[in-house]
Order: structure tokens, then sequence, then C-alpha cells
């Protein structure tokens, strides 16, 4: 496989340093990774506007808003470790219209309606996983 994508990637004319930039390109340029990139910059922003009030409320006596002078950094590097690991997570792929179901012994019919009910109801859902589109994030 690695000697398939190196042929390709020779076709194309593309370098490891070319498709190294194409993979990052997609995964920092994505529709889901800019709308965390704009969450992270309106996080941030508001992270320091709220420090900086609480630095000049502490400093007019507030003795409270010390405490929340250091609590607004941490808030706001907490929310740049978050946007780090969810920009660089590798989502599973996922194929259309498979349903992962663990495989299991046939049982017997059970004469209990509560099982009954239980089993409708799994078949339930398993027709709306079916049925249902994968996430595009």
């Amino acid at each position: 496989m690695a000697t398939e994508r190196s042929h390709h990637s020779a076709r194309l004319g593309l370098t490891a340093p070319a498709v190294a930039s194409r993979a990052v390109g997609t995964r920092w340029f994505s529709a889901r990774a800019i709308g965390m990139h704009v969450t992270l910059a309106v996080l941030v922003a508001g992270c320091a506007v709220l420090c900086d009030w609480q630095v000049h409320r502490a400093l007019s006596g507030n003795e409270l808003s010390w405490a929340y002078v250091f609590e607004w950094p941490f808030f706001a590097g907490y929310g740049v470790y978050v946007w780090w690991r969810l920009v660089h997570e590798q989502p599973a792929p996922t194929v259309p219209g498979s349903v992962d179901t663990p495989s299991e012994e046939p049982r017997p019919a059970a004469a209990d309606p509560a099982d009954e009910e239980l089993a409708a109801y799994n078949r339930y859902l398993a027709e709306l996983q079916a049925a249902g589109k994968p996430k595009r994030w």
C-alpha cells in the first residue's frame, strides 16, 4: 500500500512534503476545523477581556477578583488544549449503510413480553442506524 501511494504521488508529481502539506491542509481548513478556529478566537478573546476586567477590579480593592485574574487565563489555555485535540483527532471512517452489531448465538424466542418489547426496540434502533446519514462535521 505504501509503495502504491508513493507511485501514485510520483505520477502526480508530488513530493513527500507536498503530500504532507495536502494532508495538513485538509485537516486545518475543513469546515469543521474552521468552525473550531473561529470558536477558539472568540473564546480566547473573551477570556482576555474578562481577565483584564478582573485585574482592574482586583486593583481597585476587590480581593475575590484576584482568583479570577488567574482563572481566566487557565480557561483560555484549556480551550487551546481542547481545540488542538479536536483539530488533530482522526475521526473513525464510517461506511454508509453498515451497522456494527456483535455476533451472538441465536437464542430461542422469549416468552417474556418485556423481552419482546426490548427486541422490537432494538430492531427499531437498528433501522434508524441503517437509514441514518453519517455525520459530516
